[in-house]
């Protein structure tokens, strides 16, 4: 029997240990923007017909362009960039992977599967989460000169400043990006994988053809193409991951990392803290290697007053 990861959500469980419904649960256990992008009219065939290169080519363009993609490299849309994640063992040569954490679990997991042995020299291939989930870490570029190199960016679109994209440019080099948190879409499942053209020919091979829907096409070349949304979310995050920090920190919690779209504190005992915001439904993300951690997302703009009547 598989184990199964620690991650946030799994407010299905939450509701059955603690009582409630769905719509009266806040769940801040993960680092979605809770105002997600709007929803544009679909066309018809986006549904009906099998996506054409036209679209896909729409959706890449678009994508070179949000992320300023270096011309020399590739760029590959999955569903989800856990598609990708879970790939990626196996088109790149085997050997030790470096995956410093603590850090994004799914990536340490692949590669086990996939009979790869985890250490800590670099030397061959590195996978560094930028910045890092849980606790925001920001990576240099000066650190990332393994042969094979991973850079999962699926949270840094709320700080397109610090992107790493460039490297993309290098041989061996693949950059991740998720549609799920910074536009708030994770039930489209839109991922990319954008670098070394070689590997992403390979990926392109092990994930094969139509690996992402009619409507996630149309609907991701929609957000792409609206950089005057994706400026305001960003202003919007700031702000109210600094109304978090003050709602939280008032109550003895300690700031400790994070990005805006999740913030990690430090408390006396983050599994008994959970459960005390549990019994207000309120879900939250605690980590089994650290018991003082405690991290919460964002508040949807009409949720704050359940979340400060809980605090």
């Amino acid at each position: 029997m598989i184990e199964k990861r620690d991650h946030g959500g799994g407010i299905d469980a939450a509701i059955a240990a603690y009582g409630g419904d769905r719509a009266g649960w806040l769940d801040l256990s993960t680092g979605i923007n809770p105002v997600p992008y709007p929803m544009p009219d679909l066309p018809h065939d986006a549904w009906t017909a099998l996506p054409d290169e036209a679209a896909f080519d729409r959706l890449y363009a678009l994508a070179r362009r949000f992320w300023n993609v270096p011309e020399q490299a590739a760029i590959l849309g999955a569903t989800g960039a856990s598609a990708i994640i879970a790939a990626m063992p196996r088109v790149i040569p085997m050997g030790e992977v470096c995956i410093p954490g603590p850090t994004y679990n799914e990536h340490g997991a692949a590669f086990t599967a996939s009979g790869w042995g985890l250490g800590q020299d670099p030397s061959h291939a590195l996978v560094a989460v930028h910045p890092n989930n849980p606790d925001g870490h920001i990576w240099q570029a000066s650190d990332l000169d393994a042969p094979y190199t991973i850079i999962d960016e699926s949270f840094c679109d709320i700080m397109p400043d610090q992107s790493l994209i460039h490297l993309a440019a290098n041989p061996g080099t693949v950059v991740l990006k998720s549609f799920g948190k910074f536009w708030g879409l994770a039930g489209l499942r839109l991922g990319f994988a954008i670098g070394d053209p070689a590997i992403i020919a390979k990926l392109r091979d092990l994930l094969g053809p139509w690996q992402v829907s009619g409507p996630a096409l149309a609907i991701g070349a929609e957000a792409l193409a609206d950089p005057a949304w994706a400026d305001e979310t960003r202003l919007r995050l700031a702000s109210d991951a600094d109304r978090l920090d003050r709602m939280v920190t008032q109550t003895g919690a300690a700031l400790i990392g994070g990005t805006p779209l999740f913030r990690l504190y430090q408390v006396a005992d983050a599994p008994a803290l959970q459960t005390q915001l549990a019994k207000s439904h309120v879900w939250s993300r605690t980590f089994p290697y650290a018991p003082d951690w405690l991290r919460l997302g964002l508040p949807a703009p009409d949720r704050w007053a359940q979340l400060e009547a809980t605090l």
